[in-house]
């Protein structure tokens, strides 16, 4: 198999004991560092109201990453669309390839969005790849379905929908502002009473566009209707990225962009010269995604010791099982086969990794063996 790229998502976590402004200067080197490891692509996530987590505006930290690299790709991943407008979008992107031409990737995300009514979607589809026991036939773990029902029910979730949108504003169906999004960088968006909108920056601007989704859903479906390049979410949604690659390929287009689909795959993954130097940078894993999925927002990134001292019951570990037991942690031989594992059982055409640890040091060195043992793949 042809050499696939490795990419990296940031969240610019904040570590216990640390500063959202420690946080903002250590991502900026870690995308220098992933510049010099041959990562081929560095991307931010949107975020809010968390408290562990600096990365609330992908295009303001791209901008201040573009200016301290020169080589890698940027991007979001995601912008969260459901309190944006395809203009303000656009604009944005438009600003920063004005100044680095070439240089970035618009990731767009559903979150908060408008779901279209249901008799103008597609039926999502079930994988048809066979999971047996938990497992692919190859080994990838694919976990029970987790319910996000809890979460987007909790005060926070509601206080989020509450401050990201103006009073009243309803967001547009997600499919229509992406059509809008794609009008505007093509120059082609002509209004229903006939005005065209050209806009300066942004048209023409030479960004790449992916879609990233969870499911086979209205993200998937949409990506592969406008020919666009797919994310899915394996470190987010285990047990759904193979039903969201494969509903993607399904409802794929050939456009001017792809003559074929093309997906990346998330991984979660703390990389150690040893397993067990890797486990122990990864104990503040299971409390950090916790304190996500309980509504109380992501918590400062804690120490191993500090992660140790909370007390868990059976149903705090439950909560958290699925990311847990699928976060690659190893030495980098056995994360570089897990995620050899995880490309062959989705046809991943790319690979995302996603690290945190509290100690920023661990952090550049885990991207770092993983880019050499993958190296000599």
């Amino acid at each position: 198999m042809a050499h696939t790229p490795l990419a990296v998502l940031d969240l610019v976590p904040i570590s216990s004991g640390s500063t959202a402004g420690q946080a903002l200067r250590n991502s900026i080197d870690l995308a220098q560092h992933a510049e010099r490891l041959g990562y081929t692509r560095y991307w931010f996530a949107e975020h809010h109201l968390n408290p562990g987590v600096a990365g609330t505006s992908p295009a303001v930290v791209l901008a201040l990453t573009a200016a301290a690299t020169s080589t890698i790709r940027l991007g979001a991943g995601a912008v969260q669309l459901g309190h944006r407008t395809a203009l303000s979008t656009v604009e944005e992107f438009g600003l920063l390839d004005a100044l680095h031409p070439g240089r970035f990737d618009l990731g767009l995300g559903r979150s908060g969005g408008k779901t279209p009514p249901a008799a103008a979607r597609q039926p999502a589809l079930t994988a048809t790849t066979p999971v047996v026991d938990g497992r692919t036939p190859n080994g990838l773990r694919i976990p029970a379905r987790f319910s996000f029902e809890r979460l987007l029910t909790s005060p926070r979730f509601v206080l989020h929908q509450k401050l990201l949108a103006q009073p009243g504003a309803e967001p547009q169906p997600y499919d229509e502002q992406i059509a809008d999004i794609l009008a505007l960088l093509a120059g082609s968006y002509i209004a229903d009473n006939g005005a065209a909108a050209h806009i300066v920056p942004g048209e023409g601007a030479d960004l790449q566009v992916w879609i990233l989704g969870s499911s086979a859903g209205i993200s998937a479906q949409t990506a592969g209707a406008h020919g666009l390049r797919f994310a899915a979410n394996y470190h987010v949604s285990p047990a759904t990225v193979l039903e969201a690659t494969e509903g993607y390929r399904a409802a794929f287009v050939p456009s001017a962009e792809l003559d074929r689909p093309y997906v990346s795959v998330s991984a979660d993954v703390v990389v150690a010269e040893d397993e067990g130097t890797a486990r122990e940078l990864a104990t503040g894993y299971g409390p950090w995604v916790h304190s996500i999925r309980t509504g109380a927002g992501a918590i400062r990134f804690p120490t191993p010791d500090e992660a140790r001292a909370g007390a868990w019951s059976e149903e705090d570990r439950a909560l958290v099982a699925d990311r847990v037991e699928t976060q690659f942690v190893g030495t980098p031989q056995q994360v570089a086969d897990q995620l050899e594992t995880l490309r062959d059982a989705t046809g991943a055409d790319e690979l995302v990794i996603t690290t945190i640890t509290h100690d920023h040091a661990d952090r550049v060195r885990s991207y770092q063996l993983l880019a050499e043992e993958w190296k000599r793949r």
